[in-house]
């Protein structure tokens, strides 16, 4: 398979982020989305396109998600250890292991697909994604505030992930790539009607 261009990565983010309505311009920084962008990939296969094949929509997908999760469980091994209410301590630890078993998937699928592991959003401002700014604040949390924090944080994380996993869905090419973002889906409805009951959720999310 040809490498494929940082340009065209990042435009295939930007399709995923447009399908799911974010409300203005959504993705990376705009310093770091100055150069000119080709078109977006095409949301359907021409006919006879194998299904293994990878559309710019398949790249984008698991270049964003890799990099959500990684950072996600960072917050959530904090909130293992540290957050005040036991029942959210619970619910970290079971999402980490969600987490980390899906990241073990992705990372199958980009080395399937031909595509480094490094992190092409690293630095970028991207919706869904706890910043190395967000797990700072963490850390300086304590007690309600931490818990408050982590609750805000994984909910959009969960949402987000969600929103851009359903646009693989109905736009990606590759056939495993649409199977494990549905997977991805499943496991994010479940979680987030969790959250919701936590103790807290309803003062932290409003």
């Amino acid at each position: 398979m040809n490498p494929i261009g940082l340009p065209l990565r990042r435009a295939a983010v930007l399709v995923l982020l447009g399908v799911v309505a974010l409300g203005g311009a959504a993705g990376c920084s705009p310093a770091a989305d100055s150069a000119p962008r080709p078109a977006p990939a095409q949301e359907s296969l021409p006919t006879g396109t194998p299904a293994t094949t990878s559309t710019a929509t398949d790249v984008g997908w698991v270049q964003l998600m890799t990099p959500m999760n990684q950072q996600a469980v960072k917050l959530l091994t904090l909130a293992a250890q540290r957050a005040a209410e036991p029942r959210i301590r619970d619910f970290a630890v079971r999402l980490r292991i969600g987490q980390e078993a899906e990241l073990s998937r992705l990372k199958t699928l980009l080395t399937r697909m031909g595509l480094p592991g490094t992190d092409v959003h690293a630095g970028h401002d991207m919706p869904g994604m706890v910043t190395e700014r967000d797990l700072e604040a963490a850390r300086a949390a304590e007690g309600p505030a931490f818990d408050r924090l982590v609750l805000v944080q994984i909910r959009d994380h969960l949402r987000q992930s969600a929103q851009v996993s359903r646009s693989e869905i109905t736009s990606g090419g590759r056939a495993d790539a649409r199977e494990l973002a549905a997977a991805l889906v499943t496991a994010r409805e479940t979680s987030l009607a969790e959250l919701e009951r936590l103790p807290g959720a309803v003062r932290a999310l409003g």
